[in-house]
This record gives C-alpha cells, sequence and structure tokens, in this order.
C-alpha cells in the first residue's frame, strides 16, 4: 500500500488488492462499483452486498469468511459453475498470496470499508455451531451429539444424493480399475476389493459399519452369498437402504439398521468392513472402536478400515473451520501411522495398508459432474445455499487429495487364534 493510497479512502476492490504481495491473478469487483485484476481474467469473484463485506471482514479465519459469503450468495464467483468451481480454486491457491499489512494500513482499510462491516452478520442457516456451542449437544463424541452430527450432513435429502452420487448411492472413495473407468464402474470395484480383501465367502457373516445407503451390504450379499448386516446413524440412509434390499430380493441375506455402532449386540463375525466410518469417531476413540471390532471378529476374521487420513502426523486433527462448521461437524482425521498403531495396539495383526488419494480426487470430480449435471433439480430439491456448500466442498476436497494434503488408507487386519494364526494365505490373493 503506498502512500498515496493511505492518504485516501479506499473502495473495496482497491483494499482487497493491497493486501495481495502478488498481483491478483483474477478479476475482483464490489457493489460499490469498484474492481481490482486483469479486466480479461477467467474468473471474476463479486462482493454483492454489504453483508458479504461484512462475512470478509469479521471472520478471523479467512476459508470460514469466504465460505459464509459465498454460501449466502453475497460472494458470487463467475467463469465456473458452482457445482465444481475446481478450476477457479486453483487459481484461488496458487496465485492469491496475502501479506501481513502494517496497524497504520489497517487502519486506513477499516476506515475505508467501515467499523460496523467488522460486526459479524448471522452466518448462513446452512453452519453448524461451533465447536464450543455444540457441547450443549453433549460431549463430543456421545451417542447423542454424534447422530446429531451425522443427522447434519447425511439426512440432506435421499434424491439429492441420488443426483449427486449415482445409482450406486455411495458416498466413499471409489477405486478407478483403468483411466476409463466410469464413477459406477470404479464404485463397484472398490466394493469387490473390499470383499475380496475381506475373503468372504458363501454363507459368512459381515458386519459393516457407516454403511450409508447400503452398498457394501447389498454387493456382499448378491455377489458372495454372505450375510450382511449394516448400521448407520442416519434414519434417511437406513429406510433407503432397506426399500432398495427389498428391491432387489435380497431380504434373506442383507438388513440395514438404524443404529448406533456402538450398540450392535451380534458378535462372532467373519469379517467387519468400516469404510468411511473412522472419520466421525474421534482419535481419542480409536483405542476402543477397535477394540470393539475385534471382539466382534471370529478368531482369524477379517477387518478392513477405510478411511481419510492425514498426509503428515503434524498435522490437527480437526478439520479447517468451513469443514468442521458446514460439512463434517466434530469430524477428525490422523495420519495412517495412527491408525495403523491403533489397530494393532488392541491385538489386531495389520496384514496390508494401501493408498487411494488419487482415487478419491477422481471420485470427487464425479461427483461434482453430477452435481452441475442436475444443478437446477438439486437446488430444487435442496436449496441454493446447500448445493453451493456440496460443489465447493467437493471441488476444494478434489484439489486437497490431488495436492497430497489429505490421503485415504485401507488398513486391512485380522484378529489371531489361541494359536496365533490369522487365517491367510502366504501371499495375498486379493
Amino acid at each position: 500500500m503506498t502512500q498515496s493510497t493511505t492518504a485516501r479512502k479506499l473502495s473495496i476492490a482497491e483494499a482487497f488488492d493491497s493486501l495481495m504481495r502478488e498481483p491478483l491473478p483474477l478479476r475482483i469487483t464490489a457493489y460499490d462499483g469498484s474492481g481490482a485484476g486483469p479486466e480479461d481474467a477467467p474468473y471474476r469473484f463479486h462482493i454483492a452486498s454489504e453483508r458479504g463485506l461484512s462475512y470478509l471482514m469479521s471472520s478471523p479465519d479467512p476459508d470460514l469468511a469466504m465460505a459464509r459469503a459465498y454460501v449466502s450468495g453475497d460472494l458470487q464467483l463467475f467463469g465456473t459453475h458452482p457445482g465444481d468451481p475446481y478450476e477457479a480454486l486453483v487459481v484461488l491457491k496458487d496465485g492469491i498470496k496475502f501479506r501481513r499489512p502494517s496497524p497504520s494500513e489497517l487502519v486506513t482499510l477499516v476506515r475505508s470499508l467501515g467499523v460496523s462491516h467488522l460486526v459479524p452478520p448471522t452466518p448462513p442457516a446452512e453452519e453448524a455451531p461451533s465447536r464450543v456451542r455444540r457441547i450443549f449437544e453433549g460431549f463430543r463424541h456421545s451417542l447423542t451429539r454424534d447422530a446429531e452430527a451425522i443427522h447434519h450432513h447425511y439426512d440432506v435429502s435421499n434424491r439429492f444424493y441420488e443426483m449427486v452420487l449415482g445409482p450406486s448411492m455411495t458416498y466413499t472413495c471409489a477405486v478407478f480399475p483403468h483411466e476409463t473407468a466410469t464413477l459406477e464402474e470404479a464404485q463397484t470395484t472398490k466394493y469387490d476389493l473390499v470383499a475380496r480383501k475381506l475373503d468372504l465367502k458363501p454363507g459368512q457373516r459381515l458386519l459393516d459399519l457407516g454403511c450409508g445407503w447400503g452398498g457394501m451390504v447389498r454387493h456382499a450379499a448378491k455377489e458372495y452369498g454372505v450375510k450382511a448386516l449394516g448400521v448407520t446413524l442416519s434414519q434417511q440412509q437406513a429406510e433407503w437402504a432397506q426399500e432398495e434390499i427389498k428391491r432387489q430380493g435380497l431380504d434373506d441375506l442383507a438388513e440395514v439398521r438404524h443404529l448406533d455402532y456402538r450398540l450392535v449386540e451380534e458378535g462372532d463375525f467373519d469379517a467387519v468392513s468400516s469404510i468411511g466410518l473412522t472419520e466421525h469417531i474421534g482419535v481419542r476413540n480409536y483405542p476402543s472402536y477397535f477394540t470393539f471390532i475385534k471382539d466382534k471378529l471370529k478368531p482369524e476374521a477379517r477387518l478392513l478400515n477405510h478411511c481419510i487420513t492425514r498426509a503428515s502426523s503434524h498435522q490437527s486433527h480437526k478439520p479447517g473451520e468451513f469443514i468442521d462448521r458446514y460439512v463434517f461437524p466434530d469430524g477428525e482425521l490422523a495420519a495412517p501411522g495412527r491408525l495403523v498403531s491403533a489397530v494393532h495396539d488392541v491385538g489386531l495383526e495389520v496384514h496390508d495398508v494401501e493408498n487411494l488419494r488419487l482415487h478419491y480426487a477422481r471420485t470427487l470430480a464425479g461427483w461434482c459432474a453430477n452435481l452441475e449435471a442436475n444443478w437446477d433439480a438439486c437446488v430444487a430439491e435442496v436449496g441454493e445455499n446447500t448445493c453451493r456448500v456440496w460443489g465447493l466442498y467437493m471441488a476444494a476436497s478434489r484439489l486437497s487429495f490431488e495436492r497430497n494434503e489429505i490421503q485415504l488408507h485401507h488398513i486391512l487386519a485380522a484378529r489371531l487364534g489361541d494359536d496365533g494364526g490369522n487365517g491367510f494365505p502366504l501371499r495375498p490373493t486379493w
């Protein structure tokens, strides 16, 4: 910021431009008629209202500030579709580099933009309470609070999920067998990989924890003749899954219950799959979670744990404010070594660890494409604000997987028999 700009009030666009260490790679415009950045830039952010400016100025967390303004429609993005803003996010991540202004520059900025804009507006209705306020819903990862967290994200609308996820109704990382595989082919491949790693056989019993809409349960029953029980904290998921089980005539083998996994009473399972649940249970609960699983397994039976992981053990377990408030309240991630240690330390023998990071980036690209293709119908189903949350979250997550900021790991383990047997052949068969 030069002496000439500190001596006068700045327009909104000038104020934001003054905070950049390098020239803007995109165009910024605002409701006061101001603009900054190249006029021919492929992407343009428009601050459409005073409320949007207040969102941007009042939150100490930049990601949460931008998310609030974007979700509410007060920060508009032009040049890309809201169902898949991936390309614009790449430009933002690579090209927006803020600098720390001096105290005198801060005074000029606040005077120019208005002290009143430092007062936080009411957050969008789609935002969950902060971590501090959620204590009133119960202690973190209590039965009550976990149920509310799952309800916030998963009980949006089954019809919405059908349009975004596609026919598989699978909301976890797919496994792409080749470069041209479709999303549906990749989800089937994922379920079959899990089944083969678990060495499922006709007549066995499978427990699927956090089963979602029952994809793994149905695959195990239909393709492997396994008697499969799935549990989910989402009532909408359980209802949809049971209807689909009946529609496919799998009632004699498959069942999905609306139930916290901690309340499952049956035991002596031949296999347990946990696909996308570990992210929700809390890192401090790993020992009790994997002990629970061990106690549900027969001797020489297998566990396949599939979950998002941190790329480094030095990263915080807690997600950023945007993910915590808008996507996965109370979600936590750990590095793969922490998970392997937790599985190992309860007495399960770890046999295989596989990183599927880039497969999740492809999966998210497919979901964004579905949201973009079905945008009008999705907006009619759940509202434009919710659709913007999903487009932003999925595109940003895709970028995080591509840049190795987060990963996706399979951990395959077994409960040992009394004689030390593990049921595995000398070499892997999957």
